[in-house]
């Protein structure tokens, strides 16, 4: 893996279609955002001011979509840390492997979606920050 950076991590504009009567938003695989959908999840019940997440990947990529509310998301590459703000749901976070991302400060009510490139697997994550740590200086 090479190294990567908080500012690898960007925003994706989503297309919307819409007028008076509400928006849809849809998602191709790989057109809009930059990976092909294996895995989809969301966070929901979450209490306001609360935080999720906290931990890296290995492999997966993600791409994190305010669905109704809004959080922030602190990045953290292990020397430079960055918040960003999510809170439209035609707005995307993509998360890079190698990036150490921690969802905070949730609104009340809010539902996050994670599109991810991989399946789920437990030795993709690493959880301990002095682990992620070890891992990106390797």
């Amino acid at each position: 893996m090479g190294k990567v950076s908080v500012f690898d991590c960007s925003l994706i504009t989503l297309p919307q279609i819409g007028d008076r009567q509400g928006h849809i938003t849809a998602i191709n695989n790989a057109e809009e955002i930059p990976f092909e959908v294996k895995r989809i999840f969301y966070l929901y019940d979450i209490p306001a001011g609360e935080s999720r997440g906290a931990h890296a990947h290995k492999e997966c990529h993600q791409l994190l979509v305010a669905v109704t509310g809004g959080f922030e998301v602190l990045l953290d590459d292990g020397h430079v840390q960055r918040v960003v703000q999510i809170n439209r749901p035609n707005q995307a976070l993509h998360i890079p492997p190698g990036i150490w991302a921690s969802e905070m400060n949730f609104a009340g009510g809010s539902i996050c979606l994670v599109l991810a490139s991989h399946t789920y697997a437990e030795s993709d994550y690493l959880r301990s920050y002095d682990d992620y740590l070890q891992y990106i200086s390797a």
